[in-house]
């Protein structure tokens, strides 16, 4: 049951700082690309639906709150990861084993397409500027998020897709 809600809450979180990297990168593209409709792009709804999908990725990947044990078994790690915890269970995992593949494509591998995307786009409009100085604010305004994301999605990478 604690191994249940650590993984809920660790899947959530991470989940609503997925979707916060990729509403910034678009964001960053909004307001480099398309810079008169930033308010437009980036409304209440899209906010919503970004917090509901962290909502609902947690609570998809803590099915495995309902995964038989044998016996106590422990767990050797810092915190319960349902991989890990998917490893030890006494029955069939190939229905566990593909959720946790599916939701890692739908909650990593997604967002990541859209954060490379949106500062292609992004690199793309730099590379056709005239103005030296105004090159070096758009890299500055996007190179802490750059660096957040890779900090961010390198150990996950490693992790989880085992690249």
């Amino acid at each position: 049951m604690r191994c249940g809600i650590q993984s809920f809450f660790f899947l959530t979180l991470g989940g609503a700082e997925t979707l916060l990297l990729t509403s910034m990168a678009y964001d960053c593209y909004v307001a480099i690309c398309r810079p008169l409709h930033c308010h437009v792009r980036m409304g209440r709804r899209l906010c919503v639906l970004m917090v509901t999908g962290s909502w609902v990725m947690g609570s998809i990947n803590s099915c495995a709150l309902s995964i038989p044990y044998c016996q106590f078994r422990a767990i050797n790690h810092f915190f319960c990861d349902v991989p890990t915890m998917v490893t030890l269970a006494c029955m069939d995992t190939r229905v566990y084993d593909y959720m946790v593949f599916l939701s890692t494509i739908l909650f990593f591998v997604l967002p990541l397409f859209g954060i490379v995307c949106s500062y292609s786009q992004v690199l793309l409009v730099v590379y056709r500027m005239s103005s030296a100085e105004g090159r070096w604010k758009t890299y500055s305004t996007c190179s802490a998020h750059l660096t957040v994301v890779t900090f961010y999605y390198s150990p996950f990478t490693y992790t989880y897709l085992q690249l």
